[in-house]
Protein backbone atom coordinates (compact mmCIF):
# COMPACT_ATOMS: atom_id res chain seq x y z
CA UNK A 1 0.00 0.00 0.00
CA UNK A 2 1.46 3.10 -0.88
CA UNK A 3 0.11 7.09 -0.28
CA UNK A 4 1.21 10.59 -0.23
CA UNK A 5 4.05 12.18 1.06
CA UNK A 6 2.90 13.15 4.91
CA UNK A 7 2.41 16.70 5.46
CA UNK A 8 4.89 18.70 7.15
CA UNK A 9 2.07 19.20 9.98
CA UNK A 10 -0.38 17.61 11.11
CA UNK A 11 -3.95 18.27 10.18
CA UNK A 12 -5.83 17.41 13.74
CA UNK A 13 -9.19 18.23 12.43
CA UNK A 14 -10.13 16.84 8.85
CA UNK A 15 -12.55 19.67 7.31
CA UNK A 16 -15.69 18.75 4.75
CA UNK A 17 -15.28 19.22 1.12
CA UNK A 18 -11.41 20.34 1.99
CA UNK A 19 -8.36 18.83 -0.23
CA UNK A 20 -6.07 19.81 2.80
CA UNK A 21 -2.82 19.21 0.05
CA UNK A 22 -4.32 22.05 -1.43
CA UNK A 23 -6.13 24.85 1.11
CA UNK A 24 -3.67 24.00 4.65
CA UNK A 25 -4.99 26.70 6.50
CA UNK A 26 -8.43 27.27 7.58
CA UNK A 27 -10.04 31.04 8.03
CA UNK A 28 -10.59 31.24 11.90
CA UNK A 29 -14.26 32.64 12.74
CA UNK A 30 -14.98 34.36 16.39
CA UNK A 31 -18.41 35.34 15.48
CA UNK A 32 -21.33 35.84 13.66
CA UNK A 33 -23.70 39.09 13.20
CA UNK A 34 -26.82 39.45 10.92
CA UNK A 35 -25.16 38.64 7.29
CA UNK A 36 -21.19 38.75 8.05
CA UNK A 37 -18.91 36.67 10.03
CA UNK A 38 -16.01 38.14 11.72
CA UNK A 39 -12.39 36.68 12.31
CA UNK A 40 -11.05 37.16 15.82
CA UNK A 41 -8.96 40.22 14.68
CA UNK A 42 -12.36 41.96 13.21
CA UNK A 43 -11.70 41.21 9.71
CA UNK A 44 -15.55 41.06 8.19
CA UNK A 45 -16.90 38.46 5.97
CA UNK A 46 -20.24 38.59 4.44
CA UNK A 47 -21.33 35.00 4.66
CA UNK A 48 -23.04 34.82 0.25
CA UNK A 49 -23.99 31.43 0.66
CA UNK A 50 -25.42 31.74 3.95
CA UNK A 51 -22.83 29.07 5.88
CA UNK A 52 -23.89 26.34 3.14
CA UNK A 53 -27.35 27.48 2.86
CA UNK A 54 -28.65 27.10 6.04
CA UNK A 55 -28.57 31.32 7.58
CA UNK A 56 -32.17 32.50 6.94
CA UNK A 57 -32.54 35.76 8.62
CA UNK A 58 -28.72 36.50 9.57
CA UNK A 59 -26.45 35.10 12.16
CA UNK A 60 -27.61 35.08 15.72
CA UNK A 61 -31.16 36.21 15.52
CA UNK A 62 -32.01 37.55 18.89
CA UNK A 63 -35.04 36.02 19.39
CA UNK A 64 -34.00 32.69 18.54
CA UNK A 65 -30.42 33.03 20.62
CA UNK A 66 -33.04 33.92 23.68
CA UNK A 67 -35.18 30.89 23.14
CA UNK A 68 -31.93 28.47 23.60
CA UNK A 69 -30.94 30.56 26.31
CA UNK A 70 -34.11 29.76 27.74
CA UNK A 71 -34.77 25.83 26.65
CA UNK A 72 -30.97 25.42 27.83
CA UNK A 73 -32.29 26.02 31.81
CA UNK A 74 -35.10 23.91 31.72
CA UNK A 75 -34.56 20.95 29.25
CA UNK A 76 -31.40 20.06 27.17
CA UNK A 77 -32.06 16.48 25.82
CA UNK A 78 -34.02 13.07 26.58
CA UNK A 79 -34.70 9.91 24.40
CA UNK A 80 -37.36 10.41 22.03
CA UNK A 81 -37.88 6.86 22.14
CA UNK A 82 -40.99 6.56 24.56
CA UNK A 83 -40.71 10.41 25.77
CA UNK A 84 -41.53 13.44 24.40
CA UNK A 85 -41.79 17.20 25.22
CA UNK A 86 -43.40 20.42 24.47
CA UNK A 87 -41.15 22.16 21.85
CA UNK A 88 -41.30 19.36 19.39
CA UNK A 89 -45.09 18.68 20.06
CA UNK A 90 -45.71 22.39 19.47
CA UNK A 91 -43.40 22.05 16.54
CA UNK A 92 -44.94 19.37 15.04
CA UNK A 93 -48.13 21.57 15.21
CA UNK A 94 -46.70 24.12 13.68
CA UNK A 95 -44.82 22.78 10.93
CA UNK A 96 -48.40 20.31 9.76
CA UNK A 97 -50.46 23.45 9.69
CA UNK A 98 -47.81 25.21 7.19
CA UNK A 99 -46.58 22.03 4.53
CA UNK A 100 -48.74 20.95 1.47
CA UNK A 101 -51.92 19.54 2.39
CA UNK A 102 -52.41 15.75 3.06
CA UNK A 103 -49.06 15.43 5.10
CA UNK A 104 -50.00 14.36 8.64
CA UNK A 105 -47.21 12.77 10.40
CA UNK A 106 -43.40 14.43 11.32
CA UNK A 107 -40.24 12.29 12.22
CA UNK A 108 -37.67 14.47 13.78
CA UNK A 109 -33.80 13.58 12.65
CA UNK A 110 -31.22 15.85 12.64
CA UNK A 111 -29.19 16.44 8.87
CA UNK A 112 -30.61 16.92 5.67
CA UNK A 113 -28.75 13.49 4.81
CA UNK A 114 -30.39 12.19 7.88
CA UNK A 115 -34.08 13.33 6.80
CA UNK A 116 -33.55 11.95 3.05
CA UNK A 117 -32.33 8.59 4.94
CA UNK A 118 -35.85 8.32 6.64
CA UNK A 119 -37.60 9.60 3.50
CA UNK A 120 -36.11 6.42 1.48
CA UNK A 121 -36.94 4.02 4.26
CA UNK A 122 -40.31 5.01 4.43
CA UNK A 123 -41.32 4.78 1.07
CA UNK A 124 -39.73 1.14 0.59
CA UNK A 125 -41.12 0.12 4.29
CA UNK A 126 -44.31 1.23 2.37
CA UNK A 127 -44.31 -1.16 -0.01
CA UNK A 128 -42.78 -3.79 1.47
CA UNK A 129 -45.44 -4.07 4.22
CA UNK A 130 -48.15 -4.18 2.00
CA UNK A 131 -46.32 -6.79 0.49
CA UNK A 132 -46.02 -5.31 -3.05
CA UNK A 133 -43.13 -5.91 -5.10
CA UNK A 134 -41.89 -2.16 -5.29
CA UNK A 135 -37.92 -1.36 -4.28
CA UNK A 136 -36.80 0.91 -7.68
CA UNK A 137 -36.25 4.56 -6.65
CA UNK A 138 -36.37 6.96 -9.30
CA UNK A 139 -33.78 10.29 -9.03
CA UNK A 140 -33.45 13.21 -11.73
CA UNK A 141 -30.31 13.28 -13.00
CA UNK A 142 -27.47 15.80 -11.25
CA UNK A 143 -28.98 15.62 -7.92
CA UNK A 144 -27.53 15.81 -4.91
CA UNK A 145 -29.61 14.93 -1.58
CA UNK A 146 -26.44 14.16 0.84
CA UNK A 147 -23.45 12.43 1.88
CA UNK A 148 -24.54 9.09 3.93
CA UNK A 149 -25.07 5.70 1.51
CA UNK A 150 -28.16 5.83 0.92
CA UNK A 151 -28.16 9.52 0.42
CA UNK A 152 -24.95 9.00 -2.34
CA UNK A 153 -27.13 6.40 -4.19
CA UNK A 154 -29.75 8.59 -4.85
CA UNK A 155 -28.03 11.58 -6.17
CA UNK A 156 -25.36 11.77 -9.36
CA UNK A 157 -22.33 9.41 -9.72
CA UNK A 158 -19.06 11.63 -9.83
CA UNK A 159 -16.09 13.32 -8.01
CA UNK A 160 -18.74 13.30 -4.63
CA UNK A 161 -18.76 9.33 -4.46
CA UNK A 162 -16.62 7.60 -6.87
CA UNK A 163 -14.43 6.39 -4.33
CA UNK A 164 -17.64 4.77 -2.15
CA UNK A 165 -19.53 3.18 -5.54
CA UNK A 166 -19.68 -0.37 -4.07
CA UNK A 167 -21.13 0.54 -1.67
CA UNK A 168 -24.18 2.10 -3.50
CA UNK A 169 -27.34 0.89 -4.75
CA UNK A 170 -29.03 0.88 -8.39
CA UNK A 171 -31.87 3.67 -9.00
CA UNK A 172 -32.85 4.47 -11.96
CA UNK A 173 -32.36 8.32 -13.28
CA UNK A 174 -34.49 10.43 -15.49
CA UNK A 175 -32.99 13.09 -17.29
CA UNK A 176 -32.32 16.85 -16.14
CA UNK A 177 -35.77 18.72 -17.32
CA UNK A 178 -33.55 21.89 -18.48
CA UNK A 179 -34.93 23.96 -21.51
CA UNK A 180 -36.09 22.96 -24.43
CA UNK A 181 -35.77 18.75 -22.92
CA UNK A 182 -38.51 19.14 -20.69
CA UNK A 183 -40.66 16.67 -22.66
CA UNK A 184 -37.84 13.93 -22.93
CA UNK A 185 -38.28 13.92 -18.90
CA UNK A 186 -42.13 13.17 -18.77
CA UNK A 187 -41.57 10.99 -21.57
CA UNK A 188 -38.82 8.85 -19.68
CA UNK A 189 -40.34 9.21 -16.15
CA UNK A 190 -43.96 7.81 -17.57
CA UNK A 191 -41.69 4.96 -19.26
CA UNK A 192 -40.29 3.99 -16.09
CA UNK A 193 -42.96 4.12 -13.73
CA UNK A 194 -45.41 2.17 -15.82
CA UNK A 195 -42.66 -0.64 -15.48
CA UNK A 196 -44.66 -1.22 -11.95
CA UNK A 197 -41.56 -1.40 -9.78
CA UNK A 198 -40.72 1.93 -8.68
CA UNK A 199 -41.61 2.84 -5.20
CA UNK A 200 -40.57 6.83 -5.47
CA UNK A 201 -39.45 9.46 -7.11
CA UNK A 202 -37.17 11.88 -5.55
CA UNK A 203 -36.11 15.03 -6.33
CA UNK A 204 -34.99 18.95 -5.31
CA UNK A 205 -38.58 20.75 -6.39
CA UNK A 206 -37.27 23.82 -9.24
CA UNK A 207 -33.42 24.04 -8.39
CA UNK A 208 -31.06 21.53 -7.66
CA UNK A 209 -27.90 23.02 -5.43
CA UNK A 210 -24.55 20.97 -5.17
CA UNK A 211 -25.44 19.88 -8.72
CA UNK A 212 -24.84 22.93 -10.55
CA UNK A 213 -27.66 25.17 -9.49
CA UNK A 214 -29.68 23.88 -12.27
CA UNK A 215 -33.11 25.66 -12.32
CA UNK A 216 -36.73 23.89 -14.07
CA UNK A 217 -39.92 25.35 -14.76
CA UNK A 218 -42.50 24.75 -11.89
CA UNK A 219 -44.83 22.87 -14.55
CA UNK A 220 -42.33 20.50 -14.89
CA UNK A 221 -42.49 19.59 -11.66
CA UNK A 222 -46.28 19.46 -11.22
CA UNK A 223 -46.48 17.66 -14.82
CA UNK A 224 -43.56 14.99 -12.98
CA UNK A 225 -46.26 14.74 -9.98
CA UNK A 226 -49.03 13.76 -11.99
CA UNK A 227 -47.07 11.08 -13.70
CA UNK A 228 -46.03 9.47 -10.11
CA UNK A 229 -49.85 9.99 -9.04
CA UNK A 230 -51.02 8.35 -11.89
CA UNK A 231 -48.91 5.29 -11.30
CA UNK A 232 -49.19 5.17 -7.74
CA UNK A 233 -45.22 6.16 -7.24
CA UNK A 234 -44.37 7.97 -4.03
CA UNK A 235 -43.35 11.84 -4.67
CA UNK A 236 -40.24 12.33 -2.14
CA UNK A 237 -39.52 16.32 -2.17
CA UNK A 238 -35.89 17.16 -0.96
CA UNK A 239 -36.59 20.94 0.43
CA UNK A 240 -33.60 20.60 2.59
CA UNK A 241 -31.97 23.16 0.54
CA UNK A 242 -35.20 25.04 -0.94
CA UNK A 243 -37.63 25.08 1.85
CA UNK A 244 -37.93 28.64 4.06
CA UNK A 245 -38.04 31.20 1.54
CA UNK A 246 -35.05 30.37 -0.72
CA UNK A 247 -37.14 30.06 -4.16
CA UNK A 248 -39.20 32.94 -3.14
CA UNK A 249 -41.93 30.84 -1.51
CA UNK A 250 -41.71 29.15 2.00
CA UNK A 251 -41.54 25.83 0.04
CA UNK A 252 -40.98 25.31 -3.47
CA UNK A 253 -43.85 23.17 -4.26
CA UNK A 254 -46.06 25.99 -3.55
CA UNK A 255 -44.55 27.63 -7.26
CA UNK A 256 -46.13 24.31 -8.70
CA UNK A 257 -49.05 23.76 -6.62
CA UNK A 258 -48.31 20.18 -5.31
CA UNK A 259 -47.88 18.16 -2.34
CA UNK A 260 -45.70 15.17 -2.23
CA UNK A 261 -45.98 12.49 0.30
CA UNK A 262 -42.79 12.52 1.64
CA UNK A 263 -40.86 16.17 2.50
CA UNK A 264 -37.70 16.23 3.65
CA UNK A 265 -36.53 19.55 5.44
CA UNK A 266 -33.58 20.77 7.44
CA UNK A 267 -31.24 23.36 7.00
CA UNK A 268 -33.35 27.12 7.70
CA UNK A 269 -35.88 25.02 10.22
CA UNK A 270 -33.68 26.50 12.68
CA UNK A 271 -33.18 29.48 11.05
CA UNK A 272 -29.52 28.24 10.46
CA UNK A 273 -29.01 28.34 14.57
CA UNK A 274 -28.67 24.24 15.06
CA UNK A 275 -28.93 21.69 13.31
CA UNK A 276 -32.65 19.83 13.21
CA UNK A 277 -34.69 18.19 10.38
CA UNK A 278 -37.75 16.26 9.80
CA UNK A 279 -39.50 14.43 7.55
CA UNK A 280 -42.93 14.82 6.87
CA UNK A 281 -45.29 12.43 5.67
CA UNK A 282 -48.72 10.79 4.58
CA UNK A 283 -51.24 9.23 6.61
CA UNK A 284 -50.90 5.96 4.06
CA UNK A 285 -47.00 6.16 4.57
CA UNK A 286 -47.49 6.17 8.53
CA UNK A 287 -50.48 3.51 8.31
CA UNK A 288 -48.21 0.96 6.66
CA UNK A 289 -46.12 0.74 9.35
CA UNK A 290 -49.00 0.98 12.02
CA UNK A 291 -49.20 -2.28 13.49
CA UNK A 292 -49.19 -4.92 16.50
CA UNK A 293 -46.78 -6.83 14.49
CA UNK A 294 -43.19 -5.13 15.80
CA UNK A 295 -41.85 -6.49 12.59
CA UNK A 296 -43.18 -3.51 10.91
CA UNK A 297 -42.03 -0.87 13.18
CA UNK A 298 -39.83 1.97 11.26
CA UNK A 299 -36.96 1.54 12.99
CA UNK A 300 -34.89 4.53 12.38
CA UNK A 301 -33.05 6.98 15.54
CA UNK A 302 -31.19 9.62 16.05
CA UNK A 303 -29.52 10.12 19.22
CA UNK A 304 -30.57 13.59 19.14
CA UNK A 305 -33.57 13.04 18.11
CA UNK A 306 -36.32 16.05 18.77
CA UNK A 307 -33.35 17.68 20.26
CA UNK A 308 -35.62 20.35 23.11
CA UNK A 309 -33.06 23.37 22.47
CA UNK A 310 -33.30 22.76 18.55
CA UNK A 311 -37.06 22.15 17.99
CA UNK A 312 -36.96 25.62 20.79
CA UNK A 313 -34.40 27.61 18.07
CA UNK A 314 -37.24 26.03 15.11
CA UNK A 315 -39.96 27.31 17.37
CA UNK A 316 -38.69 30.83 17.69
CA UNK A 317 -37.68 30.47 13.81
CA UNK A 318 -41.31 29.97 13.04
CA UNK A 319 -42.38 32.81 15.25
CA UNK A 320 -39.93 35.09 13.12
CA UNK A 321 -42.04 34.00 10.11
CA UNK A 322 -45.01 34.84 11.71
CA UNK A 323 -44.43 38.00 13.12
CA UNK A 324 -41.82 39.71 11.00
CA UNK A 325 -41.90 41.37 7.35
CA UNK A 326 -39.65 37.72 6.00
CA UNK A 327 -41.76 37.27 2.97
CA UNK A 328 -41.05 41.23 2.40
CA UNK A 329 -37.85 40.39 3.19
CA UNK A 330 -37.42 38.11 0.42
CA UNK A 331 -39.36 39.31 -2.23
CA UNK A 332 -37.11 42.22 -1.85
CA UNK A 333 -33.85 40.31 -2.31
CA UNK A 334 -35.40 38.21 -4.95
CA UNK A 335 -35.58 41.60 -7.35
CA UNK A 336 -32.56 42.71 -6.14
CA UNK A 337 -30.84 39.65 -7.11
CA UNK A 338 -32.58 39.59 -10.56
CA UNK A 339 -31.29 43.67 -10.94
CA UNK A 340 -27.53 42.85 -10.61
CA UNK A 341 -27.67 38.98 -12.29
CA UNK A 342 -28.79 40.85 -15.52
CA UNK A 343 -26.27 43.60 -15.54
CA UNK A 344 -23.80 41.07 -15.00
CA UNK A 345 -25.06 38.63 -17.93
CA UNK A 346 -24.37 41.81 -20.36
CA UNK A 347 -20.73 41.01 -20.20
CA UNK A 348 -19.22 38.42 -22.45
CA UNK A 349 -16.66 36.93 -19.77
CA UNK A 350 -20.13 35.30 -18.00
CA UNK A 351 -22.94 32.70 -19.44
CA UNK A 352 -26.27 31.05 -18.59
CA UNK A 353 -27.66 33.40 -15.70
CA UNK A 354 -30.45 32.01 -13.89
CA UNK A 355 -32.13 32.68 -10.55
CA UNK A 356 -34.97 31.05 -8.35
CA UNK A 357 -35.98 33.35 -5.92
CA UNK A 358 -33.47 34.22 -3.63
CA UNK A 359 -30.70 32.17 -5.47
CA UNK A 360 -28.41 33.54 -8.17
CA UNK A 361 -26.09 32.05 -10.58
CA UNK A 362 -23.77 32.36 -13.25
CA UNK A 363 -21.09 30.68 -14.83
CA UNK A 364 -17.48 31.89 -15.79
CA UNK A 365 -16.89 31.47 -19.21
CA UNK A 366 -13.63 29.05 -19.03
CA UNK A 367 -12.34 26.03 -21.01
CA UNK A 368 -12.58 23.78 -18.21
CA UNK A 369 -16.10 22.34 -16.87
CA UNK A 370 -17.66 20.76 -13.85
CA UNK A 371 -16.92 20.86 -10.16
CA UNK A 372 -13.36 20.22 -10.85
CA UNK A 373 -12.73 22.76 -12.89
CA UNK A 374 -9.26 24.50 -12.24
CA UNK A 375 -10.80 27.93 -11.88
CA UNK A 376 -13.08 27.02 -9.23
CA UNK A 377 -10.06 27.43 -6.20
CA UNK A 378 -9.05 30.17 -8.01
CA UNK A 379 -12.33 31.91 -7.89
CA UNK A 380 -12.78 30.91 -4.14
CA UNK A 381 -9.53 32.92 -2.86
CA UNK A 382 -10.39 35.69 -4.96
CA UNK A 383 -13.95 36.17 -3.41
CA UNK A 384 -12.25 36.00 -0.21
CA UNK A 385 -9.33 38.39 -0.46
CA UNK A 386 -12.05 40.42 -1.36
CA UNK A 387 -14.32 39.69 2.03
CA UNK A 388 -16.49 37.65 0.52
CA UNK A 389 -17.58 34.08 1.22
CA UNK A 390 -18.81 32.45 -2.03
CA UNK A 391 -18.04 28.87 -2.90
CA UNK A 392 -18.08 28.37 -6.47
CA UNK A 393 -19.47 24.86 -8.26
CA UNK A 394 -16.39 24.36 -10.54
CA UNK A 395 -17.34 27.61 -12.60
CA UNK A 396 -20.46 27.91 -11.51
CA UNK A 397 -20.48 31.08 -9.13
CA UNK A 398 -23.96 31.78 -7.05
CA UNK A 399 -25.00 33.50 -4.60
CA UNK A 400 -27.65 32.42 -1.86
CA UNK A 401 -26.94 35.12 1.37
CA UNK A 402 -29.77 35.73 4.65
CA UNK A 403 -32.49 37.49 3.59
CA UNK A 404 -31.16 40.29 5.92
CA UNK A 405 -28.49 41.29 3.49
CA UNK A 406 -28.54 45.15 2.16
CA UNK A 407 -28.09 46.77 -1.38
CA UNK A 408 -25.02 47.70 -0.22
CA UNK A 409 -24.00 44.08 0.60
CA UNK A 410 -24.97 42.82 -2.38
CA UNK A 411 -23.19 45.50 -4.59
CA UNK A 412 -20.17 44.41 -3.12
CA UNK A 413 -20.72 40.72 -3.48
CA UNK A 414 -21.58 41.22 -7.32
CA UNK A 415 -18.63 43.96 -7.83
CA UNK A 416 -16.03 41.00 -6.58
CA UNK A 417 -17.87 38.62 -9.09
CA UNK A 418 -17.89 41.15 -11.91
CA UNK A 419 -14.18 41.30 -11.72
CA UNK A 420 -13.08 38.11 -11.02
CA UNK A 421 -12.54 36.90 -14.93
CA UNK A 422 -10.50 39.59 -15.45
CA UNK A 423 -8.32 39.77 -12.15
CA UNK A 424 -7.93 35.49 -13.13
CA UNK A 425 -6.82 36.49 -16.49
CA UNK A 426 -3.97 38.80 -15.65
Amino acid sequence: MTTDPLPDRPFPIWHPFTQHAILPEMVKIDRGEGAYLYTPDGERIFDGIASWWVVTHGHRHPRIVEAIKAQADKLDQVIFAGFTHEPAEKLADKLLALAPEGLRHVFFSDSGSTAVEVALKMALGFWRHQNLDRNRILTLEHGYHGDTIGCMSVGERGVYNAAYEPLLFEVGQIPFPGVGAEQATLDALEAACAKGDCAALILEPLILGAGGMLTYAPETLRAMREICARHQVLFIADEVMTGWGRTGTLFACRQAGVSPDILCLSKGITGGSLPLAVTLCTPEIFNAHYSPDRRKTFYHSSSYTANPIACAAALANLTVWEEEPVMERVAALCAAQQARLARLAESARFENPRLCGTIAAIDVRTDGAGYLAEIGPRLYQHFMSRGQLIRPLGSSVYLMPPYCATEADLDAAYQAIAEAPEILAG
